[in-house]
């Protein structure tokens, strides 16, 4: 089953859980129910069916001194051609700093310029 398959086939609250975990960018469980404004129960439903379907992760975590779940967006959520332009990714990425005048840089700006033709 596809992503947007198994999107299509969320109740009300699968998908505003949903919602939430993408427009956060991450939140944990215990804080999940409370936005969704679900009994904890009702919440972990949610979160665990979310990531069955592969449409969140969901790894253990401990917060505020309990153990919980931390749910962020699927890899397949992220849009990442902010960072290309044509078929390079952006210098800035990596552990290396960056000189805005050397060649790297300029050959991206460059494609990035050259993709608004």
């Amino acid at each position: 089953m596809s992503a947007a398959d198994a999107e299509a086939d969320l109740s009300d609250d699968e998908r505003a859980g949903l919602e939430l975990v993408r427009d956060t960018g991450g939140i944990h469980q215990s804080d999940f129910w409370k936005e969704l404004d679900v009994s904890s129960r009702k919440g972990s439903r949610i979160a665990e069916r979310l990531s069955e379907l592969g449409l969140i992760e969901r790894e253990n975590a401990v917060y505020n001194g309990h153990n919980t779940y931390y749910l962020e967006p699927t890899a397949a959520d992220l849009d990442f051609s902010l960072l290309m332009a044509g078929d390079l990714l952006s210098p800035f990425i990596g552990e290396e700093e960056i000189d805005p005048n050397g060649d790297a840089f300029t050959q991206w700006l460059m494609n990035l310029a050259y993709e608004e033709y």
